[in-house]
């Protein structure tokens, strides 16, 4: 009977071992989830999520003769005392040539605040095909008291776009970002420059 309930106590301590290893296996899943799908957004295109890529990589692209609209959309969060808004809200794009847009930032308060930006596009199937060679958004801006700024995009549509059956129909894209109120209030000025 001892050695009944000596075995007995080794299973069930085998098993409450096991059991705290699988909900410490949950939970390091749980915190590697989010940076795991943000690289696999930015890898897929998954939910409008756009590329990035260097100059070098943008500079072997060859343009098409194909033209595109692409719309530009600009929100700010209630709780960020900013206007925000593109200089021109639709530009005509030959798909693979490197074109800009510019947006314009106001801080609307009396102190300086640290904005951010999300951003997506729309169809969102275009996601995997729009690329960013420089963004506002790769990094947070301070804007002090009444300042306003050029936020500048420089980016293309991949020419892949109109190889992929179920994009190659797409007449435009729509870049929308919104800008959030950042909790790290000690932003540097990303290079972003009066006007």
């Amino acid at each position: 009977m001892a050695f009944a309930q000596a075995s007995l106590s080794g299973k069930n301590r085998r098993s409450a071992v096991m059991a705290a290893l699988m909900g410490l296996g949950m939970l390091g899943l749980g915190f590697a989830a989010v940076p795991l799908y943000e690289v696999f957004c930015r890898v897929t295109g998954y939910g409008g999520t756009t590329q990035r890529v260097g100059e070098a990589q943008a500079a072997t692209v060859q343009t098409t003769s194909r033209v595109m609209s692409i719309r530009f959309d600009s929100n700010v969060n209630s709780a960020l005392p900013w206007s925000f808004k593109p200089e021109q809200a639709v530009d005509h794009v030959t798909v693979g040539a490197r074109d800009m847009a510019i947006f314009l930032a106001t801080n609307n308060s009396d102190e300086p605040v640290v904005g951010t930006a999300t951003f997506n596009v729309t169809p969102l199937l275009a996601g995997q095909y729009f690329n960013k060679v420089q963004c506002f958004c790769f990094s947070e801006q301070l804007l002090e008291p009444g300042q306003t700024v050029r936020m500048p995009v420089l980016y293309y549509v991949d020419p892949a776009i109109l190889d992929d059956p179920e994009t190659k129909d797409i007449q435009e894209i729509t870049l929308s970002y919104t800008f959030y109120r950042s909790t790290d209030e000690q932003a540097v000025d990303a290079g972003a420059s009066d006007s």
